[in-house]
């Protein structure tokens, strides 16, 4: 069976808007590229007779919200390309804003040597802080062994294997030593709001990576007690936070002797990088 190009497209964002995808057309030129081996840009003629087999199978995908970044293994994180599998979070745009607050926190770059990532799911974050820390070593922590693999893969992929070593745990427990930069993006929705959040992400993406307990605290209780002891004495650790939580973030880090070094937006304005740094006396 063959079909026209442009006569698939205006029946993929049919599909799509019903649907309820806001973008259906840019969504289905996006799976058509994926489908042919076509470059994100790739041009697109409407006219070529093509067979719609596996774009059809990969629409079927994507009508049923499996997110995108599922369906083409692929996902662009601030200026690095990862791989993703369902084994990870898909890394977000607004999730950028550490790489912002690390920046910004330590402006002297080639002083910082040591880095860890908790929780490093595709090892976003420890991968793009790589990118710009050119004398730093990192190690990326995940209760995971698909997604330590898989953040071991990314930074294979990206030449940055030399740099960085990737482990199971739970969080830090058996973590020694002091870093310059701590990183971490953990779960954090509150149990009962997962859900009500888009079923892309309820559906398809890893609870463990979501679910933060009742309160959505609960990740923070586990993983601040260890701050102080890993933190170098100039270090900085960087911690992702959700809408609202900041007043209880800043809480909880007070009384495990931390202090609140700074507070970033995301592209939407919201609270959601937390620069933390030991107290001094």
């Amino acid at each position: 069976m063959s079909e026209r190009i442009g006569a698939a497209l205006r029946r993929a964002g049919a599909t799509l808007a019903a649907a309820g995808l806001e973008a259906p057309e840019r969504e289905a030129r996006l799976l058509l590229r994926h489908a042919l081996g076509l470059a994100p840009g790739g041009r697109i003629d409407p006219a070529a007779v093509f067979d719609p087999a596996r774009f059809d199978a990969l629409l079927a995908r994507r009508a049923a919200r499996e997110p995108m970044a599922y369906i083409t293994g692929r996902q662009g994180f601030w200026s690095i390309d990862l791989a993703v599998t369902p084994a990870a979070l898909i890394p977000r745009a607004d999730s950028e804003a550490l790489i912002t607050a690390a920046l910004a926190a330590l402006p002297e770059r080639v002083r910082v040597s040591r880095m860890l990532d908790l929780g490093t799911g595709t090892g976003a974050l420890l991968l793009a802080a790589l990118s710009e820390f050119p004398r730093a070593w990192g190690l990326g922590v995940d209760r995971s062994p698909a997604a330590a693999a898989l953040a071991a893969a990314n930074a294979r992929a990206l030449g940055l294997a030399g740099r960085a070593a990737f482990v199971c745990a739970d969080w830090a427990a058996p973590i020694a030593g002091r870093f310059d930069l701590v990183l971490c993006n953990p779960p954090y929705v509150r149990r009962g709001d997962i859900p009500a959040l888009m079923p892309e992400v309820a559906r398809f993406e890893p609870r463990a990576a979501l679910d933060g307990g009742v309160d959505g605290l609960d990740a923070y209780r586990a993983l601040l007690p260890d701050l102080g002891r890993l933190l170098a004495p100039a270090g900085a650790a960087v911690i992702e936070l959700g809408q609202g939580q900041a007043e209880s973030l800043a809480g909880l880090a007070h009384a495990m002797g931390l202090c609140i070094a700074g507070l970033h937006d995301d592209l939407g304005g919201i609270a959601r990088a937390m620069v933390l740094r030991r107290r001094t006396a």
